[in-house]
């Protein structure tokens, strides 16, 4: 097995980390501040992503992305991980379910998203219906050649700057072994559609400036053209883009802990007590110990996941592995951190105490902690016919 990086993947590396530390960072503990991006600041950071050549990165070269392997995606996503989300996200991974557009669908969302002219968002859950997806209880029936849409979706990420929303809703209802469930399918619904409203979500303790929303839907008309994928087949797409975003939760929890590792250990070195360093002290050095140990285990797990897709094996438990694990270690590499710092870990002329709180909702967006040991458990238990 090859663990080395190619020439061009180190270069990109290197290349990313360096945007992150000078367009990213200098402007975190303001956003912090007053909890929004400025639009001129998020339009300036998308500029910079497409001059770069890394905007829709994660797009084939036939639609105009840069077409980067699993692998070396997942390296950008862990190097975007370092800053705050509210600013990386006009770094522009526009989602991977738009390449099920076809035909006019192509031109109104797909290429402009890829080339930065538009910024989508994904529209599934609702206040009933997180991790259960088939419970949900917007709906569209058919009139006609359109769908009218009803309903509410909340926690909604960056809606509040999306020109178009994908929207899934149930369509119908089918018989299965495990009983009655819900067909559900994936609509393209524009900013400004009459009967949607996109409305101010939940003040959050973590990601200040990366905003949810939540979405109201009251006899939205939604003509059949802008079906993403096949009527009643949503459920299928949404897993398919679900695990991809489980990934990328791994690997962006990757970066934020090796960036808080890079600021404890120098400190742990530096800070001196009781006429010595207090890393010198196994209280201290012994943590620093787990802490990398953690974040290594967290690193090859997302790395091999990443590798199993793009060699075409299955992985649908080695990625759930690695956003159980890469989550839960970031929870307690910065909780670790803080303790290292002391007093000083939890105030705000430092960035640990928002890395802290950043890192709880990782347990719980794109599949919870119980959601992931549902899929490596049932991977492991159902070949043995439990």
């Amino acid at each position: 097995m090859d663990f080395g990086l190619s020439e061009e993947q180190e270069m990109i590396v290197k290349t990313v980390r360096a945007f992150v530390e000078t367009e990213i960072y200098p402007h975190e503990n303001e956003v912090e501040r007053i909890g929004i991006v400025p639009p001129e600041l998020g339009r300036e950071i998308q500029r910079k992503c497409i001059d770069l050549g890394f905007y829709a990165c994660n797009f084939p070269e036939e639609v105009g992305g840069a077409g980067l392997d699993h692998v070396t995606f997942t390296l950008v996503e862990r190097e975007l991980g370092r800053g705050s989300l509210g600013l990386t996200v006009f770094f522009g991974r526009p989602s991977g379910i738009l390449m099920a557009c076809e035909g006019e669908q192509r031109e109104r969302y797909l290429l402009p998203a890829v080339r930065g002219e538009k910024i989508d968002a994904l529209a599934i859950t609702e206040p009933d219906a997180g991790s259960d997806m088939r419970g949900m209880k917007c709906a569209a029936r058919r009139d006609g050649g359109d769908f009218v849409l009803n309903g509410t979706k909340h926690f909604i990420s960056h809606a509040d700057v999306a020109d178009f929303v994908i929207v899934f809703a149930a369509t119908g209802e089918e018989e299965t072994p495990k009983g009655i469930k819900k067909k559900i399918t994936a609509f393209l619904v524009d900013r400004g559609t009459p009967g949607f409203e996109i409305l101010k979500g939940y003040d959050s303790v973590s990601h200040r400036g990366y905003h949810n929303c939540t979405l109201s839907f009251t006899d939205c008309r939604i003509p059949e053209a802008q079906v993403l994928g096949e009527v009643h087949r949503g459920f299928d797409i949404a897993n398919q883009w679900l695990y991809g975003t489980r990934l990328t939760v791994a690997a962006t929890c990757v970066g934020r802990a090796r960036r808080v590792f890079e600021m404890a250990l120098p400190y742990a070195a530096e800070r001196r007590q009781f006429g010595r360093p207090i890393g010198a002290n196994q209280g201290v050095s012994f943590k620093l110990a787990d802490m990398i140990t953690e974040i290594d285990a967290a690193e090859w797990l997302t790395l091999a996941a990443a590798w199993r897709i793009h060699t075409g094996l299955s992985a649908d438990r080695q990625i759930a592995s690695a956003k159980l694990y890469a989550s839960e270690m970031l929870a307690r590499v910065t909780d670790e951190a803080i303790q290292i710092y002391g007093g000083m870990g939890l105030m705000d002329d430092l960035p640990l105490a928002r890395f802290w709180r950043d890192a709880r909702v990782e347990r719980i967006w794109d599949g919870t902690s119980e959601i992931q040991r549902h899929i490596i458990s049932r991977d492991l238990l159902r070949p043995l016919g439990a």
